[in-house]
């Protein structure tokens, strides 16, 4: 009875050890944001009470009734096969789980603070063991006998694990917020005593990475410049940086601002401490958490706010809102855009954009007019291009410099990025999209493909809020026009998508609906040959998997 004991806590302990980890994988997806994280459990409740974890807990809990009824009617009966099922199934869920590998995206990193959760989970559950135990010690004083009974209970303890995490999260965050503080405030005092330092803060609803990069391009032409990593735009990877990376060798800092509710972009601009502020556009992305245009209006124009009063704002003046922002500004200001050439100080005319890449000619008051060449795809990159030629004219950067910038730049991974892998298939991969301006943007790109077959493989955008199945409807709209082949991941939710293709009259025997990304991959190997062109539009976290 002893070794059965053993090899059950072994094996339960296991078992909730996975389960803790996959939940703090999603943690970590989630920002490690409780209300976040609470949503995405009230969501997926398949994910959070899996079907395996769901038969292992009445089996467990049968198996432990049994053995209460067999104890009712015989107290002298022998109990060893309940406790050998108990044993048993636990070991073989065990094996089970550690042989169910579930489809990962981005990878969990175990930093500092994912470890430090990790152990404050494993450690609410071995409190809730511990109480088990006390609890049948208590009522029936013989723990060997009654094992049967504290395993099936073991089994409900288990799978509740997504709320340990939640535990885990809410005791955590004061210890945390400490941690972080110590970091933000570190960080902030330190590129305030740089005097010499240049700062650039970056924000918008979409391009802010993008344009954040391309400055990073152009303004490296004449100084050194230091700009934040990927899509670090929260305080805790900005500080990351300044603290790690910013010494005195830079003339330049960049970092793009980040938010999902107001006072995120003051948070992080009282931070970085910005001379020079751009705004690249203002649209529903977040739009769940900001609840509306006008939150996320007021929370961009907190970057503008932050500025010193010899300090110089960007905006983009194609954009409607930021064009409002823009107008109620008296700082000094460049407007930058395509649309309204007459009212801006940084322009773009004759653009020829193909599928190769993009020409045109690039004005700048106070320095006059180049033609410049881009190998980025579509129009909207010539706006993030606008903004950070701005952003360089300030800088006292000369027109041919600009251009030079120009033309070095790459494009950013996952944003319209051209791959071609050598199979004659060429790929678009924008698998950072989820935006309406973003997804016609990039069927626009896709539409300058006119002598190849064209394939999209999409889930679809979220975090649109209330007009969400209205936008995903459009999209299906556009992909009918545009599309040869769809194939869209995720049958819940590319419903809207679905429906909006078929009202084009879109053959449906091009129009594929598979679970998950892996599947979408296989069924390209199928279907492709040489020539084709396959736009991968927006690739949901794993938080999102329907599978």
């Amino acid at each position: 009875m002893q070794s059965l004991i053993i090899l059950f806590a072994a094996c339960w302990f296991l078992l909730c050890a996975y389960k803790l980890k996959y939940c703090l994988h999603m943690v970590q997806i989630e920002g490690y944001d409780v209300k976040k994280y609470m949503e995405w459990m009230e969501s997926r409740k398949d994910r959070v009470y899996s079907r395996q974890d769901r038969i292992y807990t009445v089996i467990m809990t049968v198996n432990a009734l049994f053995f209460v009824v067999a104890v009712m009617r015989n107290s002298t009966a022998n109990l060893y096969p309940y406790a050998m099922a108990s044993s048993i199934f636990t070991s073989f869920f065990l094996l089970l789980g550690t042989k169910t590998k579930y489809e990962s995206k981005k990878p969990l990193v175990f930093t500092s603070r994912a470890k430090r959760l990790y152990v404050t989970s494993m450690l609410l559950v071995l409190a809730d063991f511990l109480i088990v135990l006390f609890l049948v010690k208590l009522f029936f004083h013989d723990l060997t006998r009654f094992f049967p009974l504290w395993a099936g209970l073991m089994s409900v303890v288990y799978l509740l694990c997504a709320f340990y995490s939640a535990g885990a999260l809410y005791i955590a965050n004061p210890i945390e917020k400490n941690i972080n503080k110590k970091y933000y405030i570190q960080a902030s005092q330190k590129i305030k005593n740089m005097k010499r330092l240049k700062s650039l803060g970056i924000t918008g609803s979409y391009g802010k990475t993008s344009t954040k990069f391309f400055a990073a391009t152009i303004i490296g032409e004449k100084f050194k410049v230091l700009n934040t990593p990927e899509s670090y735009n929260t305080p805790m990877g900005i500080s990351k940086v300044i603290n790690n990376d910013l010494t005195d060798d830079y003339d330049v800092f960049i970092a793009e601002l980040g938010a999902t509710k107001v006072g995120d972009i003051d948070e992080v601009a009282k931070l970085t401490n910005p001379q020079i502020g751009i705004i690249t556009s203002i649209g529903p992305c977040h739009l769940e958490s900001f609840r509306s245009i006008d939150n996320i209006m007021r929370t961009k124009y907190e970057l503008i706010e932050n500025l010193p009063d010899d300090g110089v704002a960007i905006f983009n003046y194609d954009n409607e809102h930021v064009r409002k922002l823009a107008d109620k500004t008296f700082k000094e200001k460049i407007l930058y855009g395509i649309e309204n050439i007459e009212d801006t100080n940084v322009f773009a005319t004759n653009i020829r954009v193909s599928s190769k890449g993009s020409v045109f000619s690039l004005s700048i008051d106070g320095l006059g007019t180049i033609d410049c060449e881009t190998k980025l795809l579509g129009e909207h990159n010539i706006h993030n291009i606008l903004a950070a030629a701005a952003a360089a004219k300030v800088l006292g950067l000369s027109l041919v410099e600009i251009k030079q910038g120009i033309a070095k730049i790459e494009s950013v991974e996952h944003r319209l990025q051209l791959i071609d892998p050598g199979t004659g298939v060429i790929v678009i991969d924008d698998a950072f999209n989820s935006n309406p301006d973003g997804v016609k943007a990039a069927l626009e790109v896709l539409d300058s493909f006119t002598d190849n077959r064209k394939i999209i493989v999409t889930p679809g955008m979220v975090e649109l809020g209330e007009i969400e199945e209205a936008e995903n409807e459009k999209f299906g709209e556009l992909i009918a026009n545009v599309c040869n082949v769809a194939i869209l991941i995720g049958r819940k939710r590319t419903l809207p998508i679905y429906n909006g293709i078929m009202k084009k009259g879109f053959s449906e025997d091009n129009l594929y609906v598979v679970d998950s990304l892996d599947q979408a991959s296989k069924l390209l190997g199928t279907l492709t040959r040489a020539g084709d062109v396959v736009l991968f539009e927006n690739d949901l976290p794993d938080t999102y998997d329907e599978k």
